[in-house]
């Protein structure tokens, strides 16, 4: 018999026979997915798994549900950082939706010379990775933080993390082979804007050592292609494909 259609995000506890308030998606279960008392949705928080959960309330204006058994135990993607330049709103919607179904575990936005886009709304960012995480399956959403200039995270970076640097200027035939020899562990996939990186911050990058510079194929991508092919190829080499 198949389970539950309906999955959704709250920022509430989960356990068995634990009453869930869901009024935040009232709207969304009654008047769009028909929904009324005793159905039965899954719910996630990103902290105690999965859990399977019978509607006790479905009006208008307020839902609520009870916990009734633990469909999946909690789990986190690798850990991997994407660090990305915005770039046109939709677009950029695109990456974080994406990175979030490929599997990262926080997404960082950074100011580079060429970012042609400063406004960057966290919180419509955010609910593109709840309904990404929702639609896909995923138990874990992506952390996001405050942009900030390239020049000051990369004076800041700390600890045993390693950074993959998407360079245009490079192929991509030996990009595997230098995540691997780089070795795993913590890291994060760092994309640039749309007019690429200025020779300054290639070569500030490039010299860092805890910088890996790949490249991405013969063809050069749109940031957002770039974005996705990247943390693609790390998964694949260094993840958990």
């Amino acid at each position: 018999m198949a389970g539950p259609k309906i999955r959704l995000f709250t920022e509430q506890d989960l356990a068995e026979g634990r009453a869930v308030d869901l009024s935040e998606h009232a709207h969304y279960l009654s008047a769009v997915m028909r929904q009324a008392a005793g159905a039965e949705v899954l719910l996630f928080n990103g902290r105690d798994g999965e859990w399977r959960a019978e509607l006790t309330d479905a009006a208008k204006r307020r839902a609520a549900a009870q916990c009734l058994d633990q469909t999946l135990p909690q789990s986190l993607p690798p850990d991997l950082d994407l660090i990305f330049a915005p770039i046109k709103k939709a677009r950029t919607d695109f990456i974080v939706e994406k990175a979030t179904e490929l599997g990262v575990r926080r997404i960082q936005p950074v100011f580079t010379r060429f970012t042609n886009s400063e406004r960057v709304r966290l919180d419509k960012l955010r609910a593109h990775c709840i309904e990404a995480a929702e639609q896909c399956g995923g138990l874990h959403v992506p952390e996001l933080f405050e942009p900030e200039p390239l020049d000051r995270l990369l004076d800041g970076w700390g600890g045993d993390r390693r950074l993959m640097f998407c360079d245009e200027r490079m192929d991509g035939l030996a990009a595997d082979a230098a995540l691997r020899a780089a070795g795993g562990g913590p890291w994060a996939v760092l994309i640039g804007p749309e007019g690429g990186f200025t020779e300054d911050e290639s070569s500030r990058l490039s010299a860092l050592p805890f910088v890996t510079k790949v490249g991405l194929g013969p063809r050069i991508l749109r940031a957002d292609t770039a974005a996705v092919a990247a943390i693609t190829l790390w998964q694949a080499t260094l993840g958990d494909w």
